[in-house]
């Protein structure tokens, strides 16, 4: 049987079966990725300090500032993170098919809940809304600049979608829509009416969960950002 051992000095940390990682503690599961001695006290802290939402977007130099915390250990952390981000949001082996906003919300979440600055991004989909590309349109503060729908329809247009889901995070960690999110969402749904390229839906994805604008009414100029947080709560996918 393969086991999980420590790879810096002897420590009373006992090795793990491979096959019994999923009956483990995140503490535990987090002590496997530490190492060395303390590494269970030391996952437990940083979990209690952090949380495990937390560690998703913690960098290198602020994991190593933390007691028990190595630059090596802290590495390591780092990279698993990653790398579970990066097996989360790869691409399905089939093609994407789009039934709902879970569909697309599901998968970008653990690719976007945690990131520190907005974007916004185009799911671009075919007319059997299998999605046929994804481009990120805008990186930075959307609340301080105006959207510009034709740069959210341009990649659309060359590559003659028939629809597309406009996605953007909110790094606050609260997907409630704004003023500003639902005033965008009716010029794109207009825009689309006038292009012939359908806004399927326009989704706010945060840390805690996610919204479909479509879904709370958001497609409609007269609703208010208060009547959206009233109507249907956000989300969580956990």
């Amino acid at each position: 049987m393969a086991w999980i051992a420590p790879d810096e000095p002897r420590t009373a940390f006992p090795a793990v079966p491979l096959a019994g990682l999923h009956r483990l503690e995140s503490p535990e599961l987090l002590a496997v990725l530490i190492g060395g001695a303390g590494a269970v006290a030391t996952a437990r802290s940083l979990i209690d300090q952090l949380g495990i939402g937390g560690l998703a977007h913690a960098r290198p130099d602020e994991l190593a500032a933390r007691p028990g915390v190595t630059p090596r250990r802290a590495q390591r952390v780092a990279a698993a993170v990653e790398l579970g981000k990066r097996v989360l949001a790869a691409q399905p082996d089939r093609p994407w098919l789009i039934r709902g906003p879970a569909d697309i919300a599901e998968h970008l979440l653990p690719q976007m809940g945690y990131l520190e600055r907005e974007e916004l991004r185009v799911c671009l989909l075919n007319t059997r809304h299998r999605v046929i590309g994804e481009d990120t349109v805008y990186v930075g503060n959307l609340a301080g600049s105006p959207v510009r729908v034709g740069e959210v329809f341009r990649e659309a247009v060359r590559r003659q979608a028939a629809a597309i889901v406009v996605i953007h995070n909110h790094p606050s960690g609260d997907p409630t829509p704004s003023a500003d999110d639902l005033r965008i969402t009716a010029d794109l749904a207009e825009a689309g009416r006038l292009l012939d390229i359908e806004l399927v839906d326009h989704l706010v994805i945060a840390a805690s969960g996610w919204v479909s604008l479509r879904a709370t009414g958001g497609f409609e100029r007269r609703q208010s950002a208060t009547t959206i947080r009233d109507s249907v709560p956000p989300r969580v996918s956990r």
